[in-house]
């Protein structure tokens, strides 16, 4: 039987560019001939990932952003065509699709719905107007309610995404806020905690001490509040971000990542990851529009692979991999010299923040509030 393959597929335009957002993104104001140069460039791009690829199990097409809701959706059903006649599709194939609750763009979800996406991830982050503007977000909360509500009624799947951590929110806003989002049907949320990421323009006005991001210990309760009001829901922690309704509600395309699988990357700057008899290969696309248009009517593909060390491929298996409940398995890391019996993760386990059997290691709630440290600490360690 072939190999599972995701394919991601990167839409670049924004109708806004978010403070917090550090993704390949542009402003889509005057971009009407580019963008459908891009759609036709990614059509011929996934015939090339075709060719790289050789025939496999198509299991998931994630179209992801920017902001893919904005795309027109006779593009969008090309992509999800092209994809599906290239590789043989899993009779569950997952279609996600990431949209903004404008009012604009939820007028075209049953177009999307027609087009085959059968997962929509919306982009609510807040539900109430006061966040909404200091992240940068063009809607406001009754919008995104009545985008949800939409949503709820068109899609066979919904997941939310929320965004937490937000100066002076309290652990009691945060549970009412959350409770509220539970009422509108969602199978997933994805309750990401507010980062700083470098170069954005949060970034910049927290160097010019416009506002300051909670302190840690605030920002822990806020991560126990979101575990205690959704399992208290039925949803559970698959993933440090992600939670579900079940392991039918959980994200194909996303446990594709973290589970180390191959995936197709397509559009600009998108990343993908292929095995083959050499190991692990990684791949990037032009970052650049124009770039990545004119390199795949040159070339064919519009991406560079580089191949990684055995010693690369295991550090990343680690970092995905601790990321979801089911862990890692040592097989999969033992590049990096790491086994159950090493002194260091015995001092993780005894310390709380990691599980070791004989087969895997998995972080704990504890490990996941700190696992960039963690996940350090074990490659620091190999690498000394």
């Amino acid at each position: 039987m072939s190999q599972p393959l995701a394919v991601y597929v990167h839409w670049p335009y924004c109708a806004k560019v978010c403070p917090y957002c550090d993704f390949n993104v542009v402003r889509d104001r005057g971009r009407t001939d580019e963008q459908a140069a891009l759609a036709a460039a990614i059509v011929e791009d996934l015939k090339g990932w075709r060719e790289a690829t050789g025939p496999r199990r198509l299991t998931s097409i994630f179209l992801g952003g920017g902001t893919p809701s904005l795309m027109d959706p006779a593009a969008a059903a090309r992509v999800i065509e092209t994809a599906r006649a290239l590789w043989d599709a899993e009779p569950d194939l997952e279609i996600s699709l990431e949209a903004n609750p404008t009012d604009a763009e939820a007028d075209r979800f049953e177009a999307f719905a027609a087009a085959g996406v059968t997962r929509l991830s919306l982009g609510v982050q807040a539900l109430d107007d006061a966040s909404l503007a200091f992240l940068g977000r063009n809607h406001d909360a009754d919008t995104a309610r009545r985008a949800a509500r939409k949503a709820a009624a068109t899609f066979p799947r919904l997941s939310l995404d929320m965004i937490y951590a937000r100066p002076g929110q309290t652990p009691e806003g945060w549970a009412k806020e959350l409770r509220e989002a539970l009422d509108f049907g969602p199978e997933h949320l994805s309750p990401y905690q507010l980062t700083i990421e470098a170069g954005t323009a949060f970034d910049r006005a927290v160097g010019r001490g416009r506002f300051t991001p909670p302190d840690p210990d605030l920002a822990a309760t806020l991560f126990e509040t979101t575990q205690a009001v959704l399992e208290g829901a039925g949803f559970d922690a698959y993933e440090v971000s992600n939670h579900a309704r079940g392991e039918a509600a959980r994200s194909s395309h996303n446990l594709a990542y973290w589970r180390g699988y191959d995936y197709a990357g397509v559009g600009p700057g998108a990343h993908g990851r292929l095995t083959g008899n050499v190991g692990r290969t990684a791949t990037a696309a032009e970052r650049r529009i124009g770039d990545y248009i004119e390199r795949v009517a040159r070339q064919g593909t519009g991406f560079e692979s580089e191949h990684l060390t055995p010693l690369e491929a295991a550090e990343e298996r680690l970092l995905m991999g601790l990321r979801i409940d089911a862990g890692v398995s040592f097989a999969e890391i033992a590049a990096l010299g790491l086994a159950p019996g090493d002194e260091q993760i015995r001092h993780l386990v005894a310390e709380g923040l990691l599980v070791a059997d004989s087969e895997r290691l998995r972080a704990t709630r504890q490990g996941r509030l700190v696992l960039d440290s963690l996940t350090a600490a074990l490659i620091v360690r190999v690498l000394a």
